[in-house]
């Protein structure tokens, strides 16, 4: 577990932008049941919190994808990330909705992109990576070159890896489900005994608690 996974897994935890229940499931809007449940959108209430998550998305951007030209945020919950990012980069911002407009110019794509424009999205977390990746494919349709998909946390689901892959889209992000966990027993967040319950969720969350 890298400094990085580390220390935005405990900022996450205390501001309680992700909460662990075990013993009392929580049901995600696709039904399956999880003992975790994640909502960075709650950091965005906590000024230190997401200045430091902006701060890290942008290294690791610049780091990963020197030649980005373009940062986009997933709608809705990438776009204050997306907004935080490019202004430290000094970069285009677009973001991009689930899908086109019904009325007007019917438009996906908020803002402007040229053709070839070199593009990083940002989403907030990612779970098998469905929408972001449907976000991907309108940014290419639009002529936007998709470097990569940037994220502050994974719940590393092997649905969410496999999509990844079948894509053939690089995904990076600031932490995980493994270090979560892992900070959250250091902390004693959670007990011992509720990890075994949490890695075996994480293998085949669909199957868990029917």
């Amino acid at each position: 577990m890298n400094d990085t996974a580390k220390r935005i897994a405990k900022l996450l935890l205390e501001v309680q932008a992700v909460t662990l229940s075990p013993d009392a499931p929580y049901t995600w809007a696709s039904g399956i049941k999880s003992p975790i449940y994640c909502d960075n959108r709650i950091t965005m209430s906590y000024p230190d919190v997401r200045n430091e998550i902006a701060r890290d998305l942008a290294e690791l951007i610049k780091k990963e994808y020197p030649n980005v030209e373009v940062i986009a945020g997933t709608a809705t919950a990438g776009i204050p990330q997306a907004c935080w990012v490019a202004d430290l980069l000094n970069l285009p911002m677009v973001y991009i909705r689930s899908k086109a407009k019904d009325h007007g110019k019917e438009n996906q794509i908020e803002g402007r992109i040229s053709q070839g424009q070199k593009m990083v999205i940002i989403e907030d977390l990612i779970s098998t990576g469905g929408s972001v990746l449907d976000a991907c494919e309108a940014a290419k349709r639009e002529g936007a070159k998709v470097l990569g998909v940037a994220a502050i946390f994974t719940y590393e689901l092997p649905k969410g890896t496999a999509n990844f892959n079948e894509r053939n889209i690089r995904l990076l992000t600031l932490t995980n489900y493994t270090s979560l966990i892992e900070v959250a027993q250091e902390t004693g967040y959670i007990k011992m005994e509720d990890v075994e319950t949490l890695q075996e969720w994480k293998k085949n969350p669909q199957e868990w608690k029917k």
